[in-house]
């Protein structure tokens, strides 16, 4: 009972927060721009199933709190379900006066700018939190100089040397150290391209992390590259450096564009056969990297929320129907045709996404449960 009590309080509660909240502001991307459009919302639920507690408010919204804190929508009125698909008996008999209110009789521009505002918000709220962080508590840095170069290591390999200073990699600014160290660690076996200055000129090379497994300071394990350089850190080296507003925002904007292109790049790897399927996560291992985060303070626990709410957002405009970027697909067929596909398609199409969808959170829930509990890969 200890142990229940434990593991719910320090993964499942950290993790439903999180999650509560990025829910929350994707579906209030989606409200907002609909209620902006005029159009007749139905329901507002935070997680799904049976409602636990809920109520109406002057626009005839039902906002409520479900039972299944797993994830949420918005339903339209003239929807089918909470992926909103469009209900024909629905449409074909509508009042005439509210007939204009509905989602499906809006113009494709109004449906799409809809659609695309769940995405969107989540990819704020990163830039919020992310920019919020950069202004409040600066980032600790250490020059971005290289100590040494390990024999017979791809750095070597470059051509490589002490004293040689890290100025950017695959056209990320390098501001320290640490950064490049992240830059190489997200690169395993694919190329990156590094600008370095050695006696005052710039060079450029080309090459390859060896992909290696590390633990973390929680026990995981992790595939990460390594070029095979180092440097010894003092008091001395270590600085706070604090970015004024308006760099803070190009940092910021920075630091979203590689988690974008890094987290396609992972997706990337499984065409080419590089990738690796432990690194694959759903519920299960968001809540414990979820509780684990949370013992390191809430300022790390909120950095995770901002990092989550990109991938969220990243993923759901993936193009499979039951996603927004399904049914994005759908509208900008139709904006390109002149005239929606058939309402027979739409249906296969949403089927086709339902399963594949499903199919996905079987598998992660399976790796989580199975492979990163009981090593079945390793």
């Amino acid at each position: 009972m200890f142990d229940f009590a434990f593991w719910l309080l320090s993964y499942l509660v950290p993790f439903l927060a999180v999650l509560t909240v990025i829910v929350f502001v994707h579906e209030m991307g989606h409200y907002l721009v609909a209620r902006w459009n005029g159009v007749a919302i139905q329901t507002f639920s935070v997680g799904f199933g049976r409602e636990l507690f809920g109520w109406n408010d002057r626009h005839g919204t039902r906002w409520r709190i479900s039972a299944v804190p797993l994830g949420g929508y918005v339903r339209f009125v003239g929807d089918m379900n909470a992926a909103s698909v469009p209900d024909a008996d629905a449409l074909r008999d509508v009042p005439p006066d509210l007939a204009p209110k509905l989602f499906a009789n809006k113009n494709v521009w109004q449906r799409i700018a809809i659609v695309a505002a769940g995405p969107i918000a989540n990819v704020l709220l990163t830039f919020l939190i992310l920019y919020a962080l950069l202004l409040g508590y600066g980032r600790y840095t250490i020059p971005a100089v290289i100590g040494e170069v390990l024999p017979n290591s791809a750095a070597e390999a470059a051509g490589f040397l002490p004293g040689d200073e890290i100025l950017s990699v695959d056209g990320y600014v390098v501001r320290g150290f640490e950064d490049f160290q992240r830059f190489v660690a997200t690169s395993p076996e694919r190329p990156i391209a590094v600008e370095f200055e050695r006696g005052g000129a710039i060079e450029d090379v080309t090459l390859t992390p060896e992909a290696v497994r590390v633990e973390d300071r929680f026990g995981n394990e992790q595939r990460i590259g390594r070029i095979g350089i180092s440097r010894d850190v003092g008091n001395t080296d270590i600085t706070l450096y604090r970015p004024g507003p308006i760099e803070a925002v190009g940092m910021t904007f920075e630091e979203i564009r590689f988690i974008i292109q890094r987290t396609a790049a992972f997706l990337g790897d499984f065409f080419v056969g590089r990738g690796d399927v432990e690194q694959l996560g759903g519920p299960v291992k968001v809540a414990k990297v979820s509780g684990e985060v949370a013992t390191l303070g809430i300022v790390a626990l909120i950095n995770l929320m901002a990092l989550l709410s990109l991938n969220i957002g990243i993923f759901n405009l993936l193009p499979i129907p039951m996603l927004d970027g399904g049914h994005l697909l759908y509208y900008l067929v139709e904006a390109i045709r002149g005239r929606p596909l058939s309402m027979r398609i739409q249906e296969l199409g949403f089927r086709f996404g339902f399963a594949l969808v499903l199919a996905l959170m079987v598998f992660t829930l399976f790796n989580d449960t199975v492979f990163a509990h009981f090593g079945i890969l390793r």
